[in-house]
């Protein structure tokens, strides 16, 4: 039988136990969703790679590159010979945007593509909830554009697809169904790695265009796809960073829509 027996103050008793209750577990709740949010933002900051010094600096000393930096991204653009093609990079999980200048100076100074280089929200690309149109801004001069993105980064641009001329996956494959989107589809992966490995690519194929164009790189790794040092997990690269490189470079521009 419930207590209500009053108090000395004449209300009764189980009314205020109840209250009390439904205080403390309220009060756990949001104790719990405070450690949640803290938790999720020390993960996000602890053990971002950071770019390699010499790549950048390299990159940085090329007279052929312009970088110019935004609180949304990076565009990297050439000094000359701009072609109006441009590619929208979303950098995999934990890695700093700064980590693939580098990897991309050839594709600018020798093909005349701009590429905007985002900066995830939280280091994660699915955190981000910005549209396309958001980075596209930064580079208003270039016409036909791509995007892309390494390894997570890849996930969140396969979501933004619908939004470019063409998609572009670096060591990554899509979690939606572009199969019947009619998409061009280029997807670069290195024999080497560890993460995503050859096998879950091939798993991965259906989910995309049939036409979609394959290039496998030997030797490369999943880190390859980028100058931030080696990531846990990954597979001993073989392949010389330089030519990583090349062939990325030699690959988009053959392959990102001409306006």
């Amino acid at each position: 039988m419930t207590d209500t027996t009053p108090s000395a103050d004449g209300a009764p008793r189980a009314p205020r136990r109840r209250f009390r209750l439904l205080r403390w577990i309220l009060g756990g709740l949001g104790a719990l969703a405070l450690l949640l949010v803290a938790g999720i933002l020390i993960y996000t900051q602890v053990g971002v790679m950071g770019a390699e010094a010499d790549p950048l600096a390299e990159a940085r000393a090329n007279p052929g590159l312009t970088i110019a930096e935004d609180g949304a991204g990076i565009v990297l653009s050439p000094t000359a010979g701009d072609t109006g093609r441009g590619l929208v990079f979303i950098p995999g999980a934990k890695v700093d945007a700064l980590g693939y200048v580098a990897t991309f100076a050839d594709t600018v100074v020798d093909d005349g593509v701009t590429v905007v280089i985002t900066r995830p929200w939280l280091n994660l690309a699915f955190f981000d909830p910005r549209p396309l149109s958001t980075f596209t801004d930064l580079a208003p001069d270039v016409d036909a554009w791509a995007v892309g993105g390494h390894s997570l980064g890849g996930v969140r641009a396969c979501q933004l697809a619908g939004d470019a001329d063409a998609l572009v996956l670096f060591a990554s494959y899509c979690a939606t169904d572009l199969s019947a989107s009619g998409l061009p589809v280029l997807s670069l992966s290195g024999s080497a790695d560890g993460l995503s490995t050859p096998q879950k690519i091939a798993d991965a194929a259906t989910l995309l265009p049939a036409d979609t164009a394959f290039v496998e790189i030997p030797g490369a790794s999943h880190a390859s796809f980028g100058a931030y040092g080696p990531q846990a997990g990954d597979g001993t690269p073989t392949a010389d960073p330089a030519e990583v490189d090349r062939i990325i470079a030699e690959q988009l521009g053959a392959f990102l829509p001409r306006p």
